[in-house]
């Protein structure tokens, strides 16, 4: 499959991206540690097959000097060790948030007392609010056939400035 779109050349989409991109910049400032939201942005990306987030978020978590071994245990983290307590209630939102019309109930009440156990407001606030950006680019990448693989760390960003 070729790439449908290039959103980044769309005068409409530009503007858009570039709201996106302030959105996720207030998320990736906030107190959530940063390998907390390469972590989820990674497994949402599995979930929704993104290519093009799934290289993204490896080769920025990478870069920042997350593990080889937890990066490719991201998507067994249930039957992994490499994972904290906190980063595993994480991934339980990641992947409840994500897979929203694959059950009636969304984010349980289990996963919810875990989230609030290990994180703060403003964490969970920003928490909640990655899952839903995430799954918004891996739907906009999913749509255009945008293709993991070409992706260089900090990419995205100087594409934004």
């Amino acid at each position: 499959m070729d790439t449908r779109f290039n959103l980044f050349e769309n005068e409409f989409a530009g503007r858009f991206a570039k709201r996106f991109a302030g959105a996720g910049m207030l998320v990736h400032q906030s107190a959530l540690p940063k390998s907390t939201q390469e972590l989820v942005s990674l497994r949402a990306s599995q979930i929704n097959g993104c290519g093009h987030c799934v290289d993204m978020h490896v080769k920025e978590a990478a870069a920042a000097g997350e593990s080889a071994v937890r990066l490719h245990l991201v998507a067994t983290w249930r039957e992994s060790t490499v994972f904290t307590e906190a980063e595993r209630a994480a991934l339980a939102l990641a992947e409840e948030g994500t897979r929203l019309a694959d059950a009636h109930q969304g984010v349980t009440d289990e996963t919810w007392t875990q989230v609030r156990k290990h994180y703060d407001d403003d964490q969970v606030a920003a928490l909640v609010c990655l899952v839903a950006l995430i799954n918004a680019a891996n739907r906009m990448a999913v749509i255009t056939h945008q293709k993991g693989g070409s992706y260089e760390v900090g990419m995205f960003q100087a594409a934004m400035n």
